[in-house]
């Protein structure tokens, strides 16, 4: 389960940002999760309330969005979304596509206290 190794991760850049702005609490992490990044958010979010505990995050809520896959296509310029895992240009079919979004993790907000 390598969430678990991403909430370290996670908590160290809390930790960071925190003493940077001079915060003692983090009350919410907000990150954004790419549906192509093998990130599974019900284990990402039970590992961060499983060890937060004694860490700066203590009382946070962490708050998980999706990013969708987006595409462009090299052989018509499509550009979007694609709604399934089925690597096919929704314009004409074609399988050249370049993923431009998706396949990441961003820490996207942090409230401090």
């Amino acid at each position: 389960m390598h969430e678990l190794a991403i909430v370290q991760d996670l908590f160290k850049l809390c930790e960071t940002n925190a003493m940077k702005n001079n915060a003692t609490n983090i009350t919410r992490v907000e990150i954004q999760v790419g549906r192509l990044s093998g990130v599974e958010p019900h284990y990402l979010e039970s590992a961060f309330d499983a060890f937060k505990q004694g860490t700066i995050c203590n009382d946070a809520k962490l708050i998980i969005n999706t990013q969708d896959i987006v595409v462009k296509c090299d052989e018509c310029g499509f550009e979007g979304v694609l709604m399934e895992n089925n690597f096919l240009c929704p314009t004409c079919g074609s399988n050249n596509l370049q993923v431009t979004a998706g396949e990441d993790l961003f820490l996207m907000r942090l409230e401090m206290e």
